[in-house]
């Protein structure tokens, strides 16, 4: 069940950069490290409905109505194009004393657990993956399911974590360059708007 190939396999899939990691690293960036684990945290826990569709087989629901699965994408797709002219507008330098000056915890915690709860990709994504790893004729496949579950949030929080981290410790060669806090800010409005785009345009 806990497999090596599960594990290796849901570490490539949390290590790819998406929406979680573009926010995470973002706020790594502008508030800092103790932001950037609410920003993880937050996105960690909006990947929580989607397990427990794939888990109760709300998926199959959303995977067969049409009408659900787009009101959805176009709902994520909205959210993340105001990112994206949020942080084209946010024009402010970069914070640099590590306070969560900008947003609040709980904000960021909101923000971040929007960005995932409204991509319907990820509640078809683990429809598709989780079943895969369940023993065939297992007794208890809810119970598999849930554990299968929890591994895979662990291992997206702590991921996501160290991109964080990772981000906070360029901060202070990025708050010293007007130039790449403008190269950067461009940036990461163009990634909100791109994975915008690409959700709007995605099919079931």
């Amino acid at each position: 069940m806990i497999s090596l190939e599960f594990l290796v396999t849901s570490l490539v899939v949390v290590l790819i950069p998406g929406t979680g990691v573009i926010f995470t690293v973002s706020t790594g960036i502008v508030q800092g490290r103790k932001a950037s684990i609410y920003a993880a945290l937050g996105c960690t826990a909006g990947i929580v409905p989607h397990l427990l569709a794939t888990v109760l087989g709300l998926a199959a629901i959303m995977h067969a109505s049409a009408v659900a699965f787009q009101a959805l994408k176009y709902a994520g797709a909205v959210y993340l194009f105001y990112m994206a002219y949020a942080t084209w507008r946010d024009k402010s330098a970069f914070a640099v004393d590590g306070t969560l000056s900008k947003t609040s915890a709980i904000g960021l915690v909101a923000k971040a657990f929007l960005l995932n709860i409204l991509n319907p990709k990820l509640t078809i994504f683990f429809l598709a993956f989780l079943p895969q790893f369940v023993e065939p004729g297992a007794d208890q496949p809810l119970l598999q399911l849930l554990l299968l579950s929890a591994v895979f949030m662990a291992m997206t929080f702590a991921v996501f974590v160290v991109y964080g981290l990772l981000a906070h410790a360029f901060r202070r060669l990025v708050v010293h360059s007007a130039r790449v806090q403008s190269w950067m800010r461009y940036g990461f409005t163009a990634a909100f708007a791109g994975l915008a785009a690409k959700l709007a345009l995605t099919e079931k």
